[in-house]
């Protein structure tokens, strides 16, 4: 059975994935207003992975007897100055939710709940890859500047991006 604190934790980031997810498909939508649909492929993607994460961690807490509470969603922004930006609002967001995780990744630890932190232990990885992935996009990003051909090529290249399932959910 899954404790309490544990319980309420992995209920809080349920919501922060739900968030993550409409944060990304409000920066696709902008993307795709904007004439760059690679960038808007690259964000849905993203929020179609924040989705899964999400369900992801519903899937945990009912495996463990414990109850989904799912929260409202706070409102989103729908406005970037451009790439750059974005990709910078990414990397700090997921900074935040890696911190999130490591948090339960504590309690887990205080609570002797090895099967939490076990469960955890995909995410701490996702979370670093989520990370360097945007860096790598800032550092494309701001190499470039102002060239519009420069981000014609990233747009292009980021439009080739394609969901894959993560593998907790064949579980």
């Amino acid at each position: 059975m899954l404790n309490s604190k544990i319980q309420d934790a992995i209920n809080e980031q349920i919501n922060a994935e739900f968030y993550s997810a409409y944060l990304y498909l409000s920066m696709s939508a902008h993307f795709e207003s904007a004439g760059l649909p690679g960038l808007a492929n690259w964000f849905r993607v993203q929020f179609q992975e924040e989705q899964a994460h999400a369900t992801i961690f519903m899937n945990y807490v009912h495996q463990r007897g414990g109850r989904v509470i799912l929260k409202a969603i706070d409102a989103v922004p729908t406005e970037w100055a451009g790439a750059a930006d974005a990709f910078r609002a990414t990397l700090e967001h997921e900074q935040k939710v890696t911190a999130m995780i490591n948090s339960i990744y504590a309690l887990a630890a205080d609570e002797k709940d090895y099967a939490t932190r076990d469960r955890l232990n995909w995410f701490v990885s996702e979370q670093v890859e989520e990370e360097d992935n945007c860096r790598q996009l800032i550092d494309k990003l701001t190499l470039i500047g102002d060239n519009g051909m420069g981000l014609y090529m990233i747009d292009r290249e980021l439009a080739t991006r394609t969901y894959v399932a993560p593998s907790p959910l064949a579980e």
